[in-house]
């Protein structure tokens, strides 16, 4: 079997999809994008192409190895993002030629469905997704405005009470992350932390940015909550780091953008070593969390899997939810078929990332 094309398309809202084409009429799929970065993404596939035509899909870290190390300037989020969804494709398309599921290659399953956690920002959404068997979720950080470098005492509290409304709502059994998306600074991470600990969070993702770890790691050491972080890390070599200075002990890595699915599966190996937890970063499409799922499947420190879609409008078998878990899918490679009819509606987009300036004095903001 052999390679004859590489074929990129927008899918809205705002995904890049992949598929790669063989001679011998296999076509596997991956998700190579990087939010706002799609048509960047898609040029970056376009430059991998010519390596890849007319060679072995099968010899998947092969290839890898070859992409990643040739390059010279190696890693960064767009050149990584696009080695990611290669990687999925070439992936699936190994299991489809051996008629199994991807995870069945990596030596498993480890477990028997994947448990799902979903985003609710409100009593109202815990409730209902409870009442539809979730037991996991994650939040944001509600103060009422973006935070301040030093934020003020209303601010902490607003944020308090609304993390306590939720708590409230889910009771005592359900886990409930929040996310600070990197967007508050370290000295109101660690009032805020402060004041959640009694709430116990399941954890506390991206309390401040991961460029400078030890600003993390000083963060996690002193608060006994799990730090989570990794969807703006790349590679095992990103990792490492992370976990040498034990800034997180929940790993984060969004197979979209980290390196693939073996990749995530090296760093979920590292994580093992130092006792933390994978909960793979996934605010994308259904291929996405199609490899998700696979990692998810053949790791023994899997967490819960973030997903926005199941795949409804976009697979022609989407996933299914049942008591808050997702049962293994049993197909070859990634085990999802694209339904191209369902797509033709959706084709193209030009999405871009929000932009966020200060209410007050009208500075730029994280988002």
């Amino acid at each position: 079997m052999k390679i004859t094309k590489l074929e990129t398309f927008l899918v809205k809202p705002r995904w890049l999809f992949l598929q790669i084409h063989t001679d011998e009429g296999l076509v596997g799929l991956g998700e190579p994008i990087l939010e706002g970065r799609a048509l960047t993404c898609a040029q970056a596939v376009d430059e991998l192409a010519p390596y890849l035509i007319g060679k072995d899909p099968t010899r998947v870290v092969h290839h890898w190895q070859a992409m990643y190390r040739h390059a010279f300037y190696r890693g960064g989020p767009i050149l990584t993002s696009a080695l990611s969804g290669v990687e999925q494709a070439l992936w699936d398309l190994a299991g489809k030629a051996l008629g199994v599921p991807v995870y069945k290659l990596f030596g498993g399953p480890t477990r028997d469905r994947i448990r799902m956690y979903k985003h609710a920002g409100d009593p109202e959404a815990i409730k209902s997704w409870m009442a539809q068997g979730f037991t996991a979720f994650k939040t944001g950080v509600y103060g009422g405005r973006p935070a301040r470098i030093i934020e003020s005492l209303a601010f902490v509290q607003e944020a308090e009470a609304h993390f306590a409304a939720l708590r409230e709502a889910g009771g005592p059994r359900a886990d409930i992350a929040i996310d600070f998306h990197g967007a508050i600074s370290p000295q109101t991470a660690k009032l805020l932390i402060k004041a959640l600990e009694p709430y116990q969070p399941m954890f506390i993702e991206e309390p401040c940015q991961a460029q400078n770890l030890d600003v993390l790691a000083e963060i996690a050491h002193g608060t006994h909550l799990p730090i989570a972080t990794g969807e703006r890390v790349f590679t095992k070599w990103g990792f490492r780091e992370v976990l040498e200075k034990h800034a997180a002990s929940v790993l984060q890595p969004d197979l979209c953008h980290a390196g693939g699915i073996n990749e995530a599966r090296i760093i979920a190996g590292m994580a093992e070593a130092y006792y933390a937890g994978i909960a793979p970063h996934n605010p994308l499409g259904p291929i996405s969390l199609a490899a998700c799922i696979q990692l998810d499947a053949s790791i023994p420190n899997f967490v819960a899997q973030e997903h926005t879609t199941l795949g409804e409008g976009y697979l022609k078998q989407p996933f299914v939810a049942k008591d808050g878990f997702v049962a293994l899918p049993t197909g070859p490679g990634l085990g999802i078929e694209l339904d191209m009819d369902a797509l033709e509606d959706k084709i193209d987009h030009d999405w871009r990332n929000p932009e966020r300036y200060d209410p007050d004095d009208g500075s730029v903001l994280d988002w």
